[in-house]
């Protein structure tokens, strides 16, 4: 048996997901009681790694729940939970329900396509810009997703760089390049809060056609969001929609210069766009984990779970499962079906800007192509410091 540690982020750091013990971990103890280390400040937990059982835990809220301890890997200091549990990525049914329902309005696949030219003419801005000197992250996969939430806010042109700022601080949280004291998050954290204030008294006084607008509007029996609720969510999408986009832009990539034979695959036939958008998913998974707590004692695999216990559940060890996928340690853009758990594993959490970052992807990926055919890099990406985030900080192009 190898001496597995799923949680060290510096060896994310240096060697990205611990694909090789994961490998063992489905193969040999699919649920995985692994030890903590109150040093490091996290308690022993149970691995999930196959993908049918990260689909199970996923779609049984009721027996796992996102609210009880939150959604995160790490534990929260106890004066942040409450708040942080009106957050839909830490909630269950019904209330996730109610609040997914107001969310819903603004994500809708007509929504979505409706923003299609405006991605596409972004994207080829971005990618007309390139120049010598240019990095891949800062240059194009950061600004892409950036610029299209400011869209779906309404934010002016000039915020983007702080609105950037927050959400590096945000999710960053385990790498000083990002946040140098514990503080930054949290501070980062009140910025967005008094900024989704601005953003929603300014909806009151003169409504738009935008996604502000719509969450500040009752539901047909009368039910709005609180301030504290829009809040959160706004922060939600300035994190999530901005870095889950941008780090599978980031490892795409990078998957296309590690596997040359692809992108001149992708060259020489642009409708694999399709499915090379689902294969970069998988491939990178810029989400690693979530974790759950159990709600009830329960058996998973043989293994008797206790109510409490922490259950984490490992996408990228799910989207390599080979009892799903031919041949999961190849990058393949034609890849068909991919059911990968890239979104979520179903159920009440499956990602709701799902459509919306297919679109970036496929827009993205086109454009390269078109006006960047013979892209390469100029040096080795830097690692983001995270268990749960899959992320490159920089990608240097020639």
């Amino acid at each position: 048996m190898p001496d597995i540690d799923l949680v060290d982020q510096d060896a994310y750091a240096s060697g990205g997901v611990p694909h090789e013990q994961l490998a063992w971990l489905r193969r040999h103890e699919p649920v995985y009681w692994h030890h903590g280390e109150p040093e490091r400040g996290y308690p022993g937990f149970w691995a999930i790694t196959r993908h049918e059982d990260v689909t199970y835990v996923s779609r049984h809220p009721e027996l796992f729940s996102s609210h009880t301890r939150l959604a995160l890997f790490d534990e929260a200091p106890p004066e942040h939970v409450a708040m942080q549990q009106m957050m839909m990525l830490n909630q269950d049914p019904p209330d996730h329900t109610r609040k997914r329902g107001f969310v819903n309005r603004g994500f809708t696949p007509r929504a979505i396509g409706l923003l299609a030219e405006h991605v596409r003419d972004i994207a080829r801005q971005l990618v007309a810009e390139v120049g010598p000197g240019a990095d891949f992250v800062h240059d194009i996969a950061a600004p892409l997703p950036l610029y299209v939430i400011c869209e779906l806010l309404g934010a002016p042109v000039e915020d983007r760089e702080k609105i950037f700022n927050w959400s590096n601080k945000m999710i960053g949280f385990d790498d000083p390049e990002f946040q140098l004291t514990p503080e930054d998050g949290q501070e980062a954290a009140a910025q967005i809060y008094a900024y989704a204030h601005e953003l929603a008294a300014e909806r009151a006084g003169s409504p738009r056609d935008d996604i502000v607008t719509k969450l500040l509007e009752p539901d047909g029996k009368g039910d709005r969001l609180s301030t504290d609720e829009f809040d959160l969510f706004v922060l939600l999408l300035m994190v999530a929609g901005n870095e889950t986009t941008r780090n599978a832009a980031s490892g795409g990539m990078q998957a296309f210069f590690d596997h040359p034979g692809e992108w001149q695959r992708l060259l020489a036939d642009r409708s694999l766009t399709r499915t090379a958008v689902d294969e970069i998913v998988r491939w990178v998974t810029p989400v690693n984990l979530f974790r759950r707590t159990a709600t009830q004692d329960v058996e998973l695999r043989g293994q008797k779970i206790r109510e409490g216990d922490k259950v984490v559940v490992f996408y990228s060890s799910a989207n390599r499962d080979e009892a799903v996928f031919t041949d999961p340690g190849v990058f393949d853009i034609g890849r068909d079906p991919n059911p990968h758990l890239g979104f979520g594993g179903g159920g009440p959490h499956f990602c709701l800007g799902a459509h919306l970052a297919r679109l970036e992807l496929m827009v993205l990926f086109e454009t390269l192509a078109d006006l960047l055919p013979d892209i390469a890099p100029s040096g080795p990406a830097r690692r983001l410091r995270s268990n749960f985030i899959n992320g490159i900080k920089s990608l240097p192009l020639r």
